[in-house]
């Protein structure tokens, strides 16, 4: 049976306390030492300790962890451990009166309370450390997530900008074509508007948007551009991906090797051998284009960005430009 992670904490503090309050009488029951003390004294001390423990843990200490109040804690400690000291002789000699103590029992009676605050103290500061760490994990987070909710609101101002400038390319012409693209087009907007909010997304369905954007600049550029997709491997259907992030290098490629290029090609390769994903887009470009403009689109950087947040040590991405080719490989480690 699983025990519930709220459960786990409370289960550890019952079993040490249950262990502190069984050895005093298992130890003292297999030995000839006399003690001196009453019956039930561990009994009732340990009890005590127990409380002694928690107010420490959970209200002196919180209470006086600051820098104007330190050293009336630490003044409190020494009070507590006298006052308890006299407490327990006090009411050892009201349930016997005939007590007599020694430096034996003195030790039972007068450090066990040293040790149970000192406990209290490295267990409240090792609480605080881990509450800390905790709360820096979720603000990281949350940073994160906002960084990252920017970044994919970035996604589509940006693509509906270049298909935009691809509707009026086809309405110029008065192209027969520019229906089927609007067409292609509002199933790519649903895919963004409604399909892609999800941190887990089917990679299955980020090449199907690869090929419907691939098949929407058929469309325009017809047989303007040697355009060729290859998507192989297996397992496409039991990996994750984050939405929309493979596009941004087609879109790149479509943006700055169509034009003035001579005989423009583009070339997408995919493939995903256990949750390898290898991705590669080739295009060349006229070398009148500055390499600059190339390397510095909203596009581009806004996937550096998500790769480095959603997969750190993760992927690989390498670019490289001869000056007459522009060419982009992608290798990601993918959750499958």
């Amino acid at each position: 049976m699983r025990i519930h992670p709220a459960y786990i904490n409370p289960s550890i503090h019952l079993l040490v306390w249950a262990s502190l309050l069984a050895i005093p009488p298992i130890i003292l029951s297999n030995t000839s030492i006399n003690t001196g003390l009453p019956e039930h004294f561990f009994l009732f001390t340990n009890l005590y300790h127990i409380g002694l423990f928690y107010l420490n843990a959970y209200i002196l200490f919180p209470k006086l962890n600051t820098p104007k109040t330190w050293p009336l804690y630490f003044l409190a400690l020494p009070a507590i451990v006298i006052l308890s000291w006299y407490a327990k002789i006090y009411f050892i000699k009201l349930a016997d009166p005939s007590f007599i103590r020694n430096s034996f029992n003195s030790r039972i009676i007068f450090f066990p309370p040293v040790a149970v605050l000192f406990a209290s103290l490295i267990y409240r500061i090792v609480v605080n450390r881990i509450d800390a760490e905790k709360k820096e994990k979720e603000l990281r987070a949350e940073r994160l997530g906002a960084e990252l909710k920017f970044l994919r609101s970035q996604v589509s101002p940006h693509f509906l900008f270049n298909m935009m400038a691809n509707m009026v390319a086809l309405a110029r012409k008065r192209s027969e074509l520019l229906e089927p693209s609007l067409i292609k087009l509002s199933d790519l907007l649903r895919y963004m508007l409604y399909e892609s909010e999800e941190s887990k997304f089917p990679l299955s369905r980020e090449i199907e948007y690869l090929e419907s954007y691939v098949e929407l600049q058929r469309l325009r550029f017809g047989d303007d551009v040697d355009l060729q997709v290859q998507i192989t491997g297996g397992g496409v259907n039991d990996c994750t991906i984050e939405p929309m992030l493979l596009v941004p290098f087609v879109e790149n490629a479509f943006k700055h090797g169509i034009g003035i290029t001579k005989d423009p090609f583009i070339r997408v390769k995919l493939d995903v051998n256990n949750g390898q994903l290898r991705f590669s887009v080739s295009n060349n470009y006229s070398k009148e284009r500055s390499s600059k403009d190339m390397n510095h689109g909203i596009g581009l950087q806004n996937v550096v960005n998500r790769l480095k947040l959603l997969y750190p040590g993760k992927y690989v991405l390498n670019i490289k430009d001869n000056g007459e080719i522009y060419q982009v490989e992608l290798n990601i480690d993918l959750p499958c």
